[in-house]
């Protein structure tokens, strides 16, 4: 059944994708992520994008704007492999999140009167391109899937719609290829992640028919206005999913409390508590709880012999803008605050 919804949920997405100018792969993230792990989807999709950028540079090699592309390939190829590194030490639903929030900011762009064709800026500097590929190669590796995150780029040099789907095939074919290489060396491949990848590949293939009847029909404006469009949809899927691992992962809690003199916002992050306290007389406070190993050995010794006779020591760190310092707030039993000692 898992199959099946996913080959239905593909065949959707690459539909989608086929009049909007890409954004399947980012609508797919949250559901690859249902059946595999979030460090495989990448893998995954990867392999399902690479089926469909190759058959559309077969579709559309004629489109191609070749001078872009050998400009774009090399820095993408290079932002891979930084991508690839984050890839192993950053959590992909930190990026999610941050390429959610990116993607729904499009929404002011949707509202306002489109442009004319006629007024498309020229090319930009050669430095840009260099600059844009390298962030595609990294948000692909991180993802495995950049598609409409990027369309703009593409308008902006005034390519038509069949021109920018092929040229993005034919800058992304290698980054693929190249991540695909990547992946494996990373040990993100197994037999599950390539069954689903095979499943999003089909799909992606059966898109690029409907692709190439469609695309010759739509204006550069209405295909700017669709994709706009595309990228806000596929922002607040993201942004959804991000939220819904970043909730599961970390369990994360804010509270907000005001007595008499002080005002006290207190965040529970991945069983972690950060404070950040106002003081009428005092100013702000930033405030962290640390292991009792943050002290010195003599501080240790001094809170040992005061909260001896007490039930729970909890030690924060204190930030302000005099300095530094510790303080150990002392419970008694039932967890009632005894006490708050400041340690020198």
């Amino acid at each position: 059944m898992s199959y099946l919804f996913l080959f239905i949920a593909a065949c959707m997405a690459f539909s989608i994708s086929a009049i909007c100018g890409g954004g399947a792969g980012l609508l797919l993230i949250p559901v690859l992520g249902t059946f595999l792990t979030v460090s495989h989807v990448p893998a995954a999709l990867t392999i399902g994008t690479a089926s469909n950028s190759l058959s559309r540079l077969w579709m559309f090699s004629d489109s191609i704007r070749w001078a872009l592309s050998i400009r774009f390939v090399p820095m993408s190829l290079l932002g891979a492999t930084v991508g690839a590194e984050l890839l192993k030490n950053l959590e992909p639903m930190y990026v999610e999140l941050c390429m959610g929030v990116f993607l729904v900011s499009n929404l002011p762009d949707l509202i306002r009167k489109p442009k004319n064709s006629d007024g498309m800026p020229t090319p930009k500097e050669g430095w840009q391109v260099l600059a844009i590929g390298g962030l595609a190669g990294i948000i692909s590796a991180l993802t495995g899937a950049v598609g409409v995150l990027f369309n703009r780029f593409y308008m902006r040099h005034g390519l038509s719609p069949q021109e920018i789907i092929a040229t993005r095939a034919a800058n992304e074919i290698l980054l693929h290829g190249y991540k695909l290489f990547l992946y494996y060396g990373l040990g993100l491949f197994d037999l599950k992640t390539i069954e689903y990848g095979a499943l999003v590949a089909i799909a992606s293939i059966i898109s690029s028919r409907f692709m190439r009847n469609v695309l010759p029909h739509l204006s550069p404006v209405i295909f700017s206005r669709i994709g706009i469009s595309a990228m806000v949809l596929v922002g607040v899927v993201m942004l959804n999913g991000a939220v819904l691992h970043i909730r599961s992962s970390v369990d994360p809690s804010l509270k907000l409390n005001h007595l008499a003199e002080d005002f006290e916002a207190t965040l529970t992050w991945n069983k972690l508590i950060y404070s950040l306290e106002f003081n009428y007389g005092e100013g702000f406070e930033f405030e962290q709880v640390v292991p009792l190993a943050s002290l010195s050995l003599e501080q240790q010794e001094q809170l040992s012999l005061i909260g001896q006779n007490y039930d729970h020591i909890l030690l924060e760190k204190v930030t302000s803008l005099s300095g530094e310092h510790y303080e150990a707030n002392i419970f008694g039993p039932d967890q009632k605050l005894i006490k708050t000692v400041e340690i020198n």
